[in-house]
């Protein structure tokens, strides 16, 4: 996306290349009495050997387009060299891959040919075409300056990671859990309903129609309580002791889940990966079990902490530095953003993201009340 946009505004500053021949490259030197010769093509590897393109050879030549018009035929065009190709491209997206190179030439020499033969239309005096350039310079310029904010807030010092650490070191905890999941019902089956013998066939597709039906909203209830009850019970034998991994089983066994139970072994965990109501947990010391916290979604965790550990500050520099440049690059932003009133008269009343658009004609519920007719 960003190159799409921004190939749409290419300079239209950049200078026609000059219509001169490729500079051809220099023939080898034969080697030196006594040297090793080089192995023939037949010995190289299969690895195709280095291009060298100088600053000056031809990248892009463009047959048949050339600036003077009393040049015809194959005397006809414009070259693109590597320097002045290299000098846009850098100015658009510097570290440019190969492919996106490519692209790039592409598009480029699509648009000399039509913005020239656009200007001998007049169409660069169109009145429309100032605004349209206007616009597209303050596209460029905030683009720049957003360039340029990001750089300034890459200026991170030492200083400024040591202060940070400092004020978020509970961030920079490490721990090792024993996590014990609870699901918060259990898997239940009614029983199949088996016609007696001697029933009518009616009846018989009658009753069996009632087989596998969902639970009721009493079952239901009757089955969080059982796992209400049943993690508390798990918490307190954890308190005492007993193999997380072991009670993890009889979880699931409760559940009525197949298969294996999963490990309740977590490690490398940061107050940051977990969520807002489980962070709690880091402040338990080792050997201590956590509360039962419940999740009305999915069910109910116990946490045994292992051991923990804060990491320092040079383990964790590289992600300070990211995050106060980050949060430095918002803030400067911030002052761009906003604090614009729009004429809901002209423009109409801001719409939710999920609400759909007025029909072709139809008034906003605000104007109709005020222009019934």
């Amino acid at each position: 996306m960003r190159f799409q946009y921004l190939v749409c505004l290419l300079l239209a500053g950049l200078a026609y290349g000059q219509a001169a021949q490729p500079a051809t490259p220099p023939a080898a030197a034969p080697p030196a009495a006594g040297a090793k010769a080089e192995p023939s093509a037949s010995a190289a590897t299969d690895k195709a050997p280095e291009v060298k393109v100088g600053p000056d050879d031809t990248v892009i030549t463009l047959k048949g387009f050339c600036a003077d018009a009393t040049q015809q035929g194959d005397a006809c065009k414009t070259v693109i060299s590597r320097a002045q190709f290299e000098k846009l491209a850098e100015s658009l997206q510097p570290g440019m891959s190969p492919a996106v190179r490519r692209q790039l030439a592409t598009a480029y020499s699509r648009m000399l040919r039509m913005s020239t033969a656009a200007e001998k239309r007049g169409l660069d005096k169109a009145p429309k075409f100032e605004e349209k350039m206007n616009f597209a310079r303050m596209q460029v310029l905030s683009g720049e300056l957003s360039s340029a904010l990001q750089e300034d807030s890459r200026n991170v010092t030492d200083g400024d990671i040591d202060d940070y650490y400092k004020k978020n070191e509970p961030s920079y905890e490490q721990a090792t859990f024993a996590r014990i999941f609870v699901p918060r019902t259990k898997q239940i089956v009614n029983p199949v309903i088996r016609p007696k013998a001697g029933t009518k066939a009616g009846a018989k597709a009658s009753t069996t129609a009632r087989t596998n039906q969902p639970p009721t909203e009493a079952q239901k209830k009757a089955s969080e309580e059982a796992m209400t009850k049943l993690a508390a019970g798990l918490r307190a034998r954890a308190a005492k002791g007993e193999d997380a991994d072991t009670l993890q089983k009889e979880a699931y066994a409760a559940a009525g889940l197949p298969g294996n139970a999963p490990s309740t072994k977590m490690e490398k965990v940061r107050r940051t990966t977990l969520p807002a109501n489980h962070q709690v947990v880091m402040d338990l010391k080792p050997g201590d079990v956590s509360e039962v916290i419940s999740d009305p979604n999915s069910g109910h965790y116990i946490y045994k902490l292992v051991s923990k550990e804060t990491l320092s500050v040079d383990t964790v520099k590289p992600e300070i530095r990211s995050t106060i440049s980050s949060q430095r690059y918002r803030d400067s932003m911030q002052g761009f953003q906003g604090n614009v009133d729009l004429n809901d008269a002209y423009f109409g009343p801001t719409r939710n993201p999920a609400m759909p658009p007025l029909p072709r004609g139809a008034k906003p519920p605000a104007q109709q009340a005020e222009d019934p007719d």
